[in-house]
């Protein structure tokens, strides 16, 4: 194979395996995979599509008639779907763990644990809520599927960042394999990648921009100071807080 043809069907495979990553959609097998690292700049557009299919229910739950507070209610479901909830198990998790762990090692371990405990269940319940009124509030009168799309792509830029920028908080895992070479290029492309699709599908860009990356900083910063580093739960909970963090920026606007 060219190097001209390789370059493209590489950055086509980095781009499935995000869809992997971050998503349960569909995208058949890649064999060979690239290494996790290789696929960081994609999240953003894996983000745009999750977002979009959750646009996607919100539109046609209004086609049918809906009210905005149940249409919103079936988007985040779309998108708890589409992501098999993995930055909602991370949120709650991370919520227990910081809550209800008194040292490091602790901490971790309660982030292991698959049950979910009162930290977890009080953050989820007003984290969900708050996403459903926002949404309710921002997506009737403009296109849902490209809003969701754009902050979808967003609140998922700035997880390579952290990754980059915090060591892994336990020596193994996915997301200690997943960190491994990532470096300035991939960083930067991922924000490249989020701020292009911004500009296409939100009506302000510069607000929802910066909202995202300070929740994404405030999760970052507060699990370096926990547990010294970043889990997969931390990516998680970055996810949700910048995206919610995005919509409040939206919804003042």
């Amino acid at each position: 194979m060219s190097r001209a043809a390789g370059g493209p069907a590489r950055r086509g495979a980095e781009l499935r395996l995000a869809l992997m990553l971050l998503t349960r959609l569909p995208v058949g097998r890649l064999d060979p995979a690239p290494p996790l690292a290789s696929a960081a700049w994609a999240y953003p557009l894996a983000g745009a599509v999750a977002g979009a299919i959750a646009g996607l229910a919100f539109w046609l739950a209004q086609a049918l008639g809906l009210m905005p507070l149940p249409a919103a209610i079936l988007a985040v479901g779309a998108s708890v779907l589409s992501t098999g909830a993995m930055h909602e198990d991370g949120l709650a998790d991370l919520a227990d763990g910081f809550g209800g762990g008194g040292d490091r090692l602790r901490k971790l371990e309660i982030m292991r644990d698959s049950r979910l405990g009162s930290y977890g269940a009080i953050a989820l319940v007003l984290v969900l809520a708050l996403r459903v009124v926002l949404l309710a509030e921002v997506l009737p009168g403009q296109s849902a599927i490209l809003l969701m799309a754009g902050a979808g792509a967003l609140s998922r830029a700035p997880l390579p960042a952290i990754m980059a920028l915090l060591p892994p908080a336990r020596n193994g895992g996915l997301g200690h394999s997943a960190a491994d070479r990532i470096g300035p290029g991939q960083v930067w492309a991922a924000i490249a990648c989020a701020a292009v699709i911004a500009i296409l599908a939100l009506p302000l860009v510069i607000g929802p921009m910066l909202a995202a990356a300070v929740g994404a900083a405030l999760i970052a910063a507060l699990a370096r100071r926990q547990i010294g580093g970043f889990t997969g739960d931390v990516l998680g909970a970055a996810q949700l807080v910048a995206e919610l963090c995005l919509w409040l920026v939206l919804a003042a606007g």
